[in-house]
């Protein structure tokens, strides 16, 4: 696209090739346009791209890896032959300036202010690992036989502190060779919790159900077990239960009012109870209940003599009763 870019330009009368050469020199004007606006102070507008995810010092907010800005891009140094660059860019959350230049003895980017860097990178040494072996350090086990016999040494060294845990791995190693057994014991521990998962929703449901909750419920721990216990926790009486102990309280009452004087039928039954108790502690134990104690009162009423001698045989003898 380069050799297409003066083709479609507006070419004034009082050009000339020989002496302007350029469009851009008869404007008077950069090919950058407002990218090369402070040229003139080495500094250069481009596109600059976050290498890692970095937090802002002014709004405190984290800026994620791969974000683009308009930065000044400007010549800070040198390292032996190699430039430096220092990179001046405005936060998009904020009104704070970052400003980053390049390391290039570590091959990287170094935050010289307005930010700070979120720490993810990986560091051999502490997690003992095998460290690779540097430039410098090559060169001289090539051409130094006696740094190269003590390297040897304390390889050897090394070798015979880290053999125990060698061995530990390998025999950790040798209990995993059956694939077939692990993937079915691992399949297997993956069915009995999915199962077990699956019963554990089942009864959650079904206490949101019954308590009407939509609420999700945390799995129950052994201290909630205990806290449960020592609150002697009684479930109440269901709906149903409620509504069956109201309909038989209301069969049994009864359907007609009492009267303004009248005593209700509790208060009814506690009297006939509190006579009945006095009547018996009134009437003696030893003495036989007569006719009298039971309130029967003997009729005067006079008698014929008898017609027949049958008759006579049927008068009432002393003591007894006659009916009328």
């Amino acid at each position: 696209m380069g050799e297409r870019k003066g083709t479609n330009k507006y070419y004034p009368p009082d050009f000339n090739p020989e002496k302007h050469g350029s469009l851009n020199r008869y404007h008077n004007s950069h090919p950058l346009r407002e990218r090369a606006r402070k040229l003139s102070q080495g500094i250069l507008i481009i596109r600059f791209e976050m290498p890692y995810n970095i937090w802002c010092d002014g709004c405190k907010n984290h800026i994620g890896m791969g974000v683009r800005y308009n930065a000044e891009k400007k010549k800070v140094g040198n390292y032996y032959t190699t430039p430096i660059y220092r990179f001046r860019m405005k936060c998009h959350l904020c009104i704070n300036y970052i400003e980053m230049q390049t390391d290039p003895a570590n091959c990287d980017y170094v935050i010289v202010s307005g930010a700070q860097r979120k720490e993810e990178r990986w560091d051999m040494e502490d997690n003992e690992q095998v460290l690779t072996t540097e430039h410098e350090k090559k060169q001289k086990l090539e051409t130094d036989a006696m740094f190269r016999l003590e390297h040897g040494e304390a390889d050897r060294g090394t070798l015979r502190k880290a053999l125990p845990t060698l061995s530990h791995i390998q025999e950790a190693q040798s209990a995993w060779k059956d694939d077939f057994a692990l993937n079915s014991l691992l399949r297997r521990k993956f069915r009995e919790k999915k199962k077990a998962i699956q019963e554990e929703e089942e009864r959650d449901q079904a206490l949101q159900a019954k308590a009407s909750l939509s609420i999700p419920l945390v799995p129950e721990t052994e201290d909630d077990r205990r806290l449960a216990a020592l609150l002697k926790f009684h479930t109440l009486d269901s709906y149903e239960d409620k509504q069956k102990l109201k309909r038989t309280e209301i069969i049994s009452r009864s359907w007609f009012p009492a009267a303004p004087g009248a005593c209700t039928h509790s208060k009814a039954s506690s009297v006939l109870r509190k006579l009945s108790q006095q009547s018996r502690r009134a009437l003696p134990t030893s003495s036989p209940i007569s006719v009298g104690d039971l309130g029967i009162v003997r009729r005067n009423q006079t008698r014929e003599a008898p017609e027949s001698p049958q008759d006579a045989t049927e008068t009432p003898k002393a003591g007894e009763l006659r009916a009328p």
